[in-house]
């Protein structure tokens, strides 16, 4: 998004966000960010897609971190982590959808992008999710009317944020699932624009980011 608004990797924000990024970058490929308790892939899921968006998906490093993912996928396709912190069950044996999403947008700045079978079965996960619907993985994200809503900015396993990330792939645009989903969302736009109906209390008093405005 920064750079699509003019920034580049070189501009001293930017270049310190990266710094600071890097200088968690750990030798087995993974992003610590916090100081102290476990890594999970969420974590190194946000870290991946933010250093791609940055412009540094060439960086041997994020190159490295891109592998790792594609060395971990759980067996139904996706991505996960074994923190339960709502319990144990048959549902907490899927993978995550949120992280495995992220991911995702992580990959479609790289050359793997469209050109990846372990992508493709990470993509059937989060299509098959559209049809089981349940709260599934460790975390238990689900689609019911909180994920309809439409969410700004773009950070929760949410309508907008899952039609958007799986719009980029070739194998997700020719499917049903995600025909149907792009055409819920399609139906929420407002004289041909998006209106927000759920964000970040942390964000609301930026005006981009309030409830019920219009955004292209």
């Amino acid at each position: 998004m920064l750079l699509e608004l003019g920034m580049t990797v070189a501009d001293p924000i930017l270049k310190a966000v990266a710094d600071l990024f890097f200088s968690v970058w750990q030798k087995d490929r993974r992003f610590k960010v916090y100081p102290t308790g476990w890594i999970l892939p969420c974590h190194t899921a946000y870290a991946a897609n933010l250093m791609c968006r940055l412009g540094y998906v060439g960086d041997e490093r994020i190159q490295q971190t891109l592998r790792y993912f594609l060395n971990t996928t759980w067996q139904d396709g996706g991505w996960r982590c074994n923190k339960f912190s709502f319990g144990r069950g048959p549902e907490t044996e899927h993978s995550n959808p949120l992280p495995t999403l992220n991911v995702l947008d992580a990959f479609r700045h790289s050359n793997y992008f469209n050109n990846e079978p372990k992508l493709d079965n990470a993509l059937n996960f989060l299509l098959n999710h559209w049809t089981i619907k349940k709260p599934i993985g460790p975390c238990q994200y689900g689609i019911g009317s909180r994920f309809m809503q439409v969410e700004y900015p773009l950070w929760y396993y949410s309508l907008f944020q899952y039609v958007y990330v799986l719009s980029f792939y070739d194998k997700a645009r020719k499917d049903g699932r995600f025909i149907e989903a792009f055409q819920i969302l399609q139906n929420k736009l407002a004289d041909g624009m998006m209106v927000i109906e759920r964000n970040s209390s942390k964000l609301s008093k930026l005006s981009f980011a309030r409830r019920g405005i219009q955004a292209n």
